[in-house]
């Protein structure tokens, strides 16, 4: 059993574990492995392991990973720029980090263009908007919402959100749960659908997002160790 076999088995041990201590069977949590420490080597290890899901955060290293494995589900994290955003939609079938209304107008328009790509949206919300991170705030979700379910053909399939830097595991129960609520009133709107995704929890953090009912996580070193420089 190579490395990388051995570090997803644990991490998918430890989504079982929190999956149901959480009420819910190990399969209502997807893991997104995270290949930006990847290698051609380590990412074709975990697939032969069984791992189906990936993400990059940056499309110029997304693309070699998705032309080795084009046959992956793949996610793409990372804020997404306009001029990316073709590249994006040709290949990711999860969009987790839709954060302001001028990316959702240029999707529009690309769909228009592309109405054969199928495609997952989920809205990113900053919780901690003191922080500086990317996502729209949680008063301005309703209205980048009711624009992402205006593009012909495309929902809005849930929320994504970054846990804070340095967060007590109090702190972090609270910022997830908080999401959680927010899908749910949104689902109640009608801007989400019943059984919308959750993506939240990142190698430090996943147990716990789980644990408030994540049903994605973004899970990288841990399974991809940063590979050591040659001397």
């Amino acid at each position: 059993m190579s490395e990388t076999t051995e570090r997803l088995a644990e991490v998918e041990d430890r989504i079982a574990q929190a999956a149901r201590a959480s009420g819910r069977t190990p399969d209502a949590v997807k893991l997104v492995a995270v290949a930006k420490t990847a290698t051609e080597s380590t990412l074709l290890e975990a697939w032969e392991a069984g791992q189906r899901h990936f993400g990059h955060n940056r499309i110029q290293v997304m693309k070699p990973h998705v032309l080795s494995l084009p046959q992956a589900q793949w996610h793409f994290l990372g804020p997404l720029q306009r001029n990316k955003a073709l590249e994006a939609l040709q290949m990711a079938s999860f969009i987790h980090s839709i954060g302001t209304t001028r990316i959702v107008k240029r999707l529009e328009f690309l769909l228009s263009k592309s109405p054969e790509i199928e495609v997952s949206l989920l809205a990113q919300v900053n919780l901690t908007p003191e922080d500086g991170r990317f996502g729209c705030t949680e008063n301005d979700l309703p209205g980048l919402l009711e624009q992402i379910c205006a593009i012909p053909g495309v929902s809005c399939e849930g929320l994504m959100t970054m846990g804070p830097h340095g967060a007590t595991e109090s702190t972090l129960h609270s910022h997830f749960a908080k999401l959680r609520n927010l899908g749910k009133e949104c689902s109640k709107n009608g801007q989400l659908p019943t059984h919308f995704e959750l993506s939240m929890g990142m190698t430090e953090d996943y147990s716990i997002a789980i644990e408030e009912g994540a049903t994605l996580v973004r899970v990288g070193r841990a399974i991809f160790p940063v590979p050591k420089e040659k001397s």
